[in-house]
């Protein structure tokens, strides 16, 4: 593998995917500049990354009492945790994006606990953490806690859930030696330039 490789597993050309991929990739492509490499790579997979990407839209796009930027913040805490730098860098971006603050990913990937966001969501960070690194030690107590901070239980299957989803992320990007795109790195680091 060599520095400028997205993956150690071969990447599918744009024409050689099937047509629900291939649209897939154009969609995002279309929303975002660019076609994130876990598209790219996961793509290696056709069938697993159907159900991979249909797994993450029901928790990542469903209703729910968490925010978009409080799912990202999941998904970078844990990923920080995981030391995974593709979903560090990338959510990271996203969360930035979301929560229209450039310091919060940084934050958040290093040590929530120090981090500039509110107790119920250092909470919240606190049972993702517990999720992804040391589920068989949940307790009811954990469940009080959360409660304590207006979470309600259905919120708690999606702290639980994205903590859970993404720890299987961490494991497949850092197997894969799955590498960030360039344009994480800057996204939502600096305000939007007015047109």
């Amino acid at each position: 593998m060599d520095d400028s490789a997205i993956s150690r597993y071969p990447v599918p050309k744009l024409e050689e995917l099937p047509e629900d991929i291939r649209a897939r990739f154009l969609e995002v492509q279309e929303k975002a500049g660019f076609i994130p490499n876990v598209f790219l790579t996961l793509a290696h997979r056709p069938e697993e990354f159907r159900a991979f990407f249909a797994y993450h839209d029901a928790l990542m796009l469903r209703e729910s009492g968490l925010s978009k930027a409080e799912r990202e913040m999941i998904v970078v805490a844990t990923s920080g945790a995981n030391d995974c730098l593709y979903c560090i860098v990338a959510h990271g971006a996203i969360l930035r994006v979301y929560a229209t603050n450039p310091l919060v990913a940084d934050q958040v990937a290093v040590n929530y606990r120090k981090a500039d966001i509110s107790d119920r969501q250092k909470a919240m960070l606190a049972f993702a953490l517990k999720v992804a690194l040391r589920s068989v030690d949940i307790v009811d107590a954990d469940f009080d806690e959360l409660r304590g901070h207006g979470f309600s239980d259905e919120d708690i299957w999606d702290i639980g859930a994205i903590a859970a989803f993404f720890a299987l992320s961490n494991r497949m990007a850092n197997m894969i030696a799955m590498r960030p795109n360039d344009e994480f790195y800057l996204l939502g680091r600096t305000p939007k330039q007015s047109r």
